[in-house]
């Protein structure tokens, strides 16, 4: 038996029934290619940190749970599960795939976490931003279910949501990260993220907006955004990543935890042993 059905025998399993614009044969073969992708790169961001040191891991861990829900996601989307039937305005039924919505709320913030903690912002814009990803997602999902042309105020809050976003990490995270002398790699990989954001409002006003393009073809447009946005970003992150210094990152997190000299850390100076949060009173 096929790990991956072909798509073919994928409809006759989970057929789409009772929708009249449905995912076809050939898109459900796209969304098994992008499903590999996801598992492959997850694969590939997380075993290098069974050999890196255990303060530099933070990025692997990040983006390889987001891979991993993407790859759930594409393998619902492409079993032709995780959908829901919704009226457009022509009186057809398109199918809306949420599990679409799902990978983009986890993996977005994703992003936008690793880029902040790159970047030296603080953990209130990091917050702030992660929110403002989930703004900007939900409004797109609350967008794709509404019937009516009210659709159109939740996709304007949302896009509203991606350009504060956007300034935020072109702007204000570029000039942090000028601080830390890593302004170049930082606005390699944020330049990047927000190259593609700038196409997702449009493949959703194609797509489950508009519904001027169908189902297999939105499948296509948002599948490629994606693999270029997570799978490449994080490969981008792990190979810049070789020469950075987490330590003036302040990204070497387990390095102020016991985890060292037999699970005590170690005193700098005698004020620490005698006044310290470990000292007992008198």
């Amino acid at each position: 038996m096929a790990l991956i059905p072909r798509g073919s025998d994928t409809l006759n399993i989970n057929p789409p029934l009772g929708v009249d614009m449905a995912l076809s044969d050939h898109g459900s073969d796209f969304l098994w290619a992008v499903t590999a992708v996801y598992v492959i790169a997850f694969f590939g961001i997380l075993v290098p940190s069974f050999t890196s040191h255990e303060s530099k891991r933070v990025f692997n861990y990040t983006l390889s749970m987001a891979l991993l829900v993407g790859a759930v996601t594409y393998f619902a989307q492409a079993s032709d599960l995780g959908w829901s039937a919704v009226d457009q305005n022509d009186h057809l039924t398109r199918q809306i795939f949420y599990t679409r919505y799902i990978n983009w709320v986890v993996s977005f913030p994703a992003l936008v976490l690793s880029l902040g903690l790159l970047s030296g912002v603080s953990w209130t814009t990091i917050i702030l931003n992660i929110f403002i990803a989930w703004f900007w997602t939900l409004s797109y999902l609350a967008a794709a279910y509404t019937t009516t042309s009210y659709k159109w105020g939740f996709f304007a809050f949302g896009t509203f949501a991606y350009i504060i976003l956007a300034m935020s990490t072109l702007n204000e995270s570029r000039e942090s990260a000028e601080v830390l002398g890593i302004s170049r790699d930082y606005m390699i990989l944020s330049a990047w993220v927000n190259l593609l954001w700038l196409l997702y409002p449009i493949a959703f006003g194609l797509g489950d907006g508009g519904n001027v393009i169908g189902i297999t073809g939105s499948a296509i447009f948002v599948g490629i955004l994606d693999v270029l946005l997570l799978p490449v970003a994080s490969i981008g992150f792990l190979t810049l990543s070789h020469k950075w210094d987490f330590g003036r990152l302040q990204l070497d997190f387990s390095e102020y935890r016991g985890v060292r000299q037999g699970g005590t850390l170690p005193l700098e100076d005698d004020s620490l042993s005698t006044g310290g949060i470990n000292s007992k009173p008198a």
